[in-house]
């Protein structure tokens, strides 16, 4: 092997040097500097990369917090009409209720005035045929005709004492 002849270590080491100062030099001048180039190129994007995912993120935080706002408003609103409709719909129960017992009242108020007529006719109606029978019986029991005047003065009699 030729690499480990005493007589060819000079020239090697030699090419060796020059070959490694040249081969610095292309990666020192050209290749690092275009590495370091699209590091640094990289690492702007992913700074700009970052700064774009933390504004978006604060623009979702803050429609979340417009998100939250309006979700309460719209309860807020929401429980606002309910109670006001359930006023309304309490007031509106309770003028039908008092109407519907007004109307009830006249209507017991005017039931009420018909029992009276209907008692007042057939305590009428009692009296005239209380007479009648009256009449009749005591003819039949003496055999003679007594005069209506007799009968109605006799039931006038028989019914204040029943009051």
């Amino acid at each position: 092997m030729p690499q480990l002849d005493p007589a060819t270590f000079l020239p090697q080491l030699v090419w060796l040097a020059i070959t490694f100062v040249v081969l610095y030099l292309i990666l020192a001048r050209v290749t690092l500097p275009g590495i370091a180039d699209v590091l640094e190129r990289r690492r702007q994007r992913i700074d700009g990369n970052l700064e774009k995912a933390e504004a978006l993120t604060e623009e979702a935080e803050a429609a979340r917090e417009s998100y939250e706002k309006a979700l309460e408003d719209a309860r807020t609103e929401a429980h606002a009409r309910l109670t006001e409709t359930a006023d309304s719909l309490a007031r509106e129960a309770a003028e039908r209720h008092r109407a519907l017992k007004e109307s009830l009242a006249r209507q017991v108020r005017k039931a009420e005035q018909r029992i009276v007529e209907a008692r007042e006719k057939a305590l009428k109606n009692v009296r005239v045929i209380a007479a009648e029978i009256a009449g009749e019986a005591t003819a039949k029991l003496i055999g003679a005709k007594v005069d209506e005047k007799s009968v109605e003065t006799a039931l006038d009699t028989a019914f204040r004492r029943e009051d």
